[in-house]
């Protein structure tokens, strides 16, 4: 079984999503940044506007538009911290 990254996106109000997925997009200020499991530590503030993509284990695919915050990758997983977070969609590929 692949490595899974933790994830939790957190809005200044609430935790917005949390869980295991294989892959985290997010467009930060110096560019679209793709993240998996054993990444190098980093720190990135996401652009305005903003979508940070979670890509599952089960292939689905929840994004969020997000306005303002940071993305941390650590050792413990990705952290998204944002002023808010609306979730867009959620896919399931075939």
């Amino acid at each position: 079984m692949a490595k899974q990254l933790h994830v939790e996106l957190v809005a200044v109000e609430e935790k917005v999503w949390s869980g295991e997925a294989e892959m985290v997009v997010a467009r930060t200020t110096e560019g679209e940044l793709g993240v998996l499991p054993g990444h190098a530590p980093l720190l990135g503030q996401l652009a305005e506007p903003g979508q940070v993509r979670i890509k599952l284990a089960s292939g689905e695919q929840v994004s969020y538009e997000v306005a303002g915050g940071f993305l941390s990758v650590s050792s413990e997983g990705v952290t998204v911290l944002a002023e808010s977070a609306t979730q867009v969609s959620a896919q399931q590929s075939r």
